[in-house]
């Protein structure tokens, strides 16, 4: 799960994200400067929209550009379901919503009707 700073009314360019094996990853200023070519699709839920899940195309890869909190800059690759939860926090700062990345003729459903809760995404043969 994440957070970026303009769902908590501050406007900066800040995201925080909690991996789910621990640990927080905090990105000031961050921007991506590579996304995979290779997509996957999974369903997402955000605060924003608390009551439904949505399925969106995101990469499996990318490279962000960020810094740290004394200033220097950082570079860190995140892949899977953390470039996943990483790309949405970073939308946030852009203010784009995960319902205005789902493709064409696919629609929310409600969180009674979403199986994946409590479970992680999944990557590779066992999709």
């Amino acid at each position: 799960m994440g957070v970026a700073a303009p769902q908590v009314g501050l406007a900066r360019r800040a995201a925080i994200v909690r991996p789910p094996e621990g640990g927080v990853i905090v990105l000031l200023n961050p921007t991506v400067v590579e996304a995979s070519p290779e997509v996957d699709e999974h369903y997402e839920g955000c605060p924003s929209f608390f009551d439904v899940r949505g399925k969106v195309p995101r990469p499996r890869a990318l490279r962000v550009e960020h810094q740290d909190f004394d200033g220097k800059a950082r570079t860190a690759m995140f892949t899977d379901g953390l470039a996943r939860l990483v790309a949405h926090e970073l939308d946030h700062l852009d203010g784009v919503l995960y319902v205005s990345r789902m493709l064409p003729g696919c629609e929310v459903i409600p969180v009674a009707e979403y199986k994946g809760t409590g479970r992680q995404w999944q990557y590779g043969e066992s999709q």
